[in-house]
């Protein structure tokens, strides 16, 4: 006969630790969050009692969604917090499993073990504060960090914390004892509502980790004294329900400070305290992955690139970025982009090992490639075992082994040239009749279209919407529904392409065009308003220019069926890898095995 802890569930309930209780799993509900990832609450009995206010960190998931915690399965809880919601009208304490080990399979119990009754059917008494109870037995109501007469010489002894993992917005009496794991940079912003700055932290406990944001005033009070990798007790914040479009963090929630919130460091954290948690995805993965998906990855710096000085189009502001391409054990590169400061510190070219926490997927010319975000955290030669693991397999095998690569940079694209098509070839295949296809063809420009290649567009950033002209000095973007004093301009071209074998109108966008004229739409905009002449010689100057030209077919429907095509790279002429292709063309063609 198996055995549970008996009673367990009543003091667990009523502020008494109960230490490794062994129970009972009687089953499970998923709780959608649309903010945020799944929540599981379980029922769970000790024999005597049985409670439905338990729920399993979000951590833990995986072991509903892997049948390991089924229907009758004994579990040993080997560590739990308590936190605090309101039902309805009352308080009630909710049992957070942090840690959990499974001790027998349900298809081995096979049944409920004894007759455990409903603990709220008998009355709040069991799971609210008994008359007397010492608030020392009920760790999360513990309202104050310290006594106020010994601020700055806090004791570890002196402060009782509550998990980030158990944390919620019906319950603002905590603290947690937290390491701050990453800290972005003071940003700025305005807009129709006012002006102002923002930090923001990650935090991490050995339950889970959470963001907090500063804004104003608090960006000002904590962002000197906040230091990463230190650990520090914060209470008086308030939570919210997490944005996930910029929020990577398993947590439901995040939290922001405010005028009352203090923040004192903690000078004997010990070991408890994790660094950072890292859940590490191969590269060879990231191809499945969709453009925008925030991951973790630990690779090798195959090849550090320079250091590259860039004018963001849509702000003006000076912008630092450096390429570097990553390989792991799977023989797959990835190119990443470092950006600021990162990217001016890092010039190694001594193959460190990186983990990365929070690097973002992009897209480019049918490749993915990867990017740092301001709260994007980056390890160099991290002391990890699946690190040193990574470092022994590229000092013995994979500094010398053929990679494919993911990202298809404007560097790899001439190195590719072998999967060069023809016009004739792309319309043989239908490319783009039975959905979107992209090809590469080497091509010559044969004629641009000067007239409506230059237009107006919002200054508003992330917006390129064509803007009306009041006649007032105004200029007035539908989509944003605001006028403005100024306008940017923005190129969109129309060219006729050529090769040896057909012909093919293409539409460029602005940075594709740009590359071709050998100008930015601002100077264009300017010759055209002051010296017209000039302005279509450049247009003149382009034709009869040939490069490598990325393709992108669709076929639209309005009316009719339309071909249409569109031009999403372009790169110069590496000829002695177009040389190389036209060989091993010949080569085919002829039946030729070595030359």
């Amino acid at each position: 006969m198996y055995s549970l802890t008996e009673g367990a569930l009543d003091k667990i309930m009523n502020g008494i630790e109960v230490d490794k209780p062994i129970l009972q799993i009687l089953g499970h509900k998923k709780l959608s969050n649309s903010n945020s990832g799944d929540r599981y609450r379980l029922l769970v009995s000790d024999g005597k009692r049985v409670n439905s206010f338990t729920m399993l960190a979000t951590q833990l998931n995986s072991m509903i969604t892997d049948n390991v915690l089924t229907e009758f399965c004994i579990c040993q809880i080997n560590k739990y917090a308590i936190s605090i919601v309101n039902n309805g009208d009352k308080k009630k304490r909710v049992m957070v499993i942090l840690n959990i080990d499974m001790k027998v399979p349900g298809e081995q119990v096979g049944q409920k073990i004894g007759n455990p009754t409903n603990a709220e059917a008998d009355g709040d008494s069991k799971s609210t504060t008994q008359p007397g109870q010492s608030a020392q037995t009920v760790p999360q109501q513990q309202s104050t960090l310290i006594p106020k007469h010994n601020v700055q010489q806090a004791s570890i002894s002196d402060i009782i914390t509550t998990p980030i993992v158990a944390l919620s917005p019906y319950h603002n009496r905590w603290v947690i004892k937290a390491r701050v794991v990453s800290k972005s940079s003071i940003r700025t912003w305005s807009n129709s509502r006012g002006e102002g700055k923002l930090f923001s932290m990650d935090l991490i406990d050995e339950s889970g980790e959470i963001r907090c944001t500063a804004f104003r005033d608090q960006c000002d009070k904590f962002y000197d004294m906040l230091e990463v990798d230190k650990v520090y007790y914060i209470s008086k914040a308030i939570l919210k329900s997490a944005n996930k479009q910029f929020n990577n963090l398993k947590n439901d929630y995040e939290m922001t400070l405010t005028g009352d919130s203090e923040i004192i460091p903690c000078h004997d954290a010990g070991n408890d305290i994790p660094s950072l948690q890292f859940d590490f995805i191969p590269i060879s993965d990231i191809e499945q992955k969709q453009a925008n998906d925030i991951i973790d990855v630990l690779a090798i710096v195959k090849s550090c690139g320079d250091l590259q000085m860039l004018v963001s189009r849509n702000t003006g502001r000076d912008m630092k970025k450096r390429n570097v391409i990553l390989v792991d054990e799977s023989n797959i590169t990835v190119s990443l982009s470092l950006w600021g400061t990162q990217a001016e510190e890092f010039n190694r070219s001594d193959n460190p090992v990186l983990a990365i926490k929070g690097a973002r997927i992009g897209e480019f010319n049918g490749g993915k490639n990867l990017s740092t975000l301001s709260s994007t955290v980056m390890q160099i030669d991290p002391d990890i075992p699946a690190a040193h693991k990574i470092r022994g397999w590229f000092n013995t095998l994979g500094h010398n082994e053929e990679t494919k690569s993911l990202s298809r940079t404007f560097e790899n694209m001439t190195d590719s040239t072998g999967s060069l098509i023809t016009f004739a070839e792309a319309k043989a295949n239908n490319l783009g009749e039975k959905g979107v296809d992209v090809y590469t063809v080497k091509a010559v420009i044969n004629f641009l279209r000067s007239e409506n290649s230059l237009y107006k567009s919002c200054p508003s950033e992330n917006c390129k919407k064509k803007v009306i002209d009041q006649a007032n000095g105004m200029f007035r973007c539908e989509k944003c529904n605001k006028e403005y004093p100024n306008f940017m301009y923005r190129l969109l071209g129309n060219i006729s392409l050529a090769d040896w074998t057909d012909n093919l109108w293409v539409t460029t966008f602005n940075d594709e065009a740009e590359k071709i004229l050998d100008a930015t739409a601002a100077e264009l905009g300017e010759l055209k308003d002051n010296d017209n002449d000039v302005f279509l010689e450049k247009f003149n100057n382009a034709t009869f220019k040939s490069f490598i030209f990325k393709i992108r077919a669709k076929m639209e429907t309005f009316n009719e069926n339309r071909l249409r095509t569109t031009c999403i790279g372009i790169i110069p002429i590496d000829y002695r890898a177009y040389n190389k292709h036209l060989i091993a063309k010949i080569k085919d063609l002829a039946g030729i095995d070595n030359v």
